[in-house]
C-alpha cells in the first residue's frame, strides 16, 4: 500500500436530514495505521459522518474515498462495529455464529464456512477473551461481552479499516482494557481504526488523531492540537466551564478516572 494514499478522504461533505444539514462542508484526510477518534457534542454529526463514510447515507454534496477508491471497490477491506444498543440481542445465535458472519463477504454470502473460516473465528474470539463463551447464546451475555462479540466479528473480517461506533459505551473496566489492547495490536499491524467517541477525559489516552465536529469541522489533528479551550468552546458552547477543567488537566498530563454522570 502506498504511503501517500489516505485511509479515508472526506471532501466537501454535506449530509442533510429533511433539508437540514447535519454535516456541512466537512473536509479531512486520515492517515493509515492510526487510531482516530471522532468527537463532538450530541447531535454534532459524529454518527452521521460514520454512516456517510460507510455509504449508508447519501451526501447532499461532496464525496468519500477509502484507500483512494470508492467504497464499492474496497468494501472487503472495511469492517464495522455498530453501537451495542442498535443490535437485536434476542436473535437466536451463538457467539461463534455471530463471529463467523465476519467471514461472509458480499460475493460469498451463501457458501458454507470452511476450516479456515472456523480457525479465524476462533482466533478472533480468543483475542477478545470469550473462548469459554463461544457456544453461548448472545442474549445470555453481559453488555461488555456482547460488545466484545461484535469486535471479534470485525476482527474475523481481517480488514484494513475498522469503523467503530462508540465501542466503549456501557462496558466494564475489563472490556475497556481488552478493547484498548486490541486497538494497539491492530495499529501495530498497520490497521486503521476510526472510532466515534463521546468521553473527552479519555481521548488523549486512546487516540493518535482527532476530528472534532459540530455540524462543521471544528478542528483536526493530534489531541494536544485539537483539545484547546477555543476549539472546545466552538464545539461545546455552554459546557465550557467543565471543558476548561478538562483542558487544564490534559495540559498537566493528568488524566483522571472518568466521573460517573459526566457525558460530553
Amino acid at each position: 500500500m502506498k504511503q501517500d494514499i489516505h485511509a479515508i478522504e472526506v471532501h466537501n461533505l454535506t449530509v442533510s436530514y429533511d433539508g437540514r444539514p447535519v454535516l456541512w462542508d466537512i473536509d479531512f484526510n486520515l492517515e493509515c495505521g492510526k487510531i482516530i477518534g471522532v468527537i463532538g457534542p450530541n447531535g454534532s454529526g459524529k454518527t452521521t459522518s460514520l454512516k456517510a463514510i460507510m455509504g449508508l447515507l447519501k451526501p447532499s454534496s461532496g464525496f468519500v474515498k477509502i484507500f483512494g477508491k470508492s467504497l464499492d471497490e474496497v468494501r472487503d477491506r472495511v469492517a464495522y462495529v455498530p453501537q451495542r444498543e442498535s443490535v437485536d440481542w434476542d436473535f437466536p445465535a451463538s457467539v461463534l455464529d455471530v463471529v463467523l458472519m465476519g467471514r461472509y463477504r458480499g460475493t460469498n454470502l451463501f457458501r458454507r464456512s470452511n476450516k479456515t473460516d472456523l480457525e479465524i473465528a476462533l482466533q478472533s474470539i480468543a483475542k477478545v477473551g470469550l473462548t469459554e463463551f463461544k457456544d453461548r447464546q448472545i442474549s445470555q451475555l453481559s453488555g461488555g461481552q456482547q460488545q466484545r462479540v461484535f469486535i471479534a466479528r470485525a476482527l474475523a473480517q481481517q480488514a484494513d479499516l475498522y469503523l467503530m461506533d462508540e465501542p466503549f459505551v456501557g462496558v466494564d473496566a475489563a472490556t475497556e482494557s481488552a478493547i484498548l489492547s486490541l486497538l494497539q495490536e491492530m495499529k501495530n499491524q498497520g490497521k486503521t481504526v476510526l472510532i466515534i467517541h463521546h468521553d473527552l477525559q479519555t481521548v488523549s489516552d486512546y487516540f493518535d488523531y482527532l476530528v472534532l465536529l459540530n455540524t462543521r469541522l471544528i478542528a483536526k489533528g493530534e489531541p494536544h492540537e485539537v483539545l484547546t479551550k477555543e476549539n472546545l468552546s466552538n464545539a461545546y458552547g455552554g459546557q465550557l466551564t467543565l471543558l476548561s477543567k478538562i483542558v487544564d488537566l490534559i495540559r498537566q498530563n493528568e488524566f483522571p478516572v472518568r466521573e460517573k454522570g459526566v457525558d460530553l
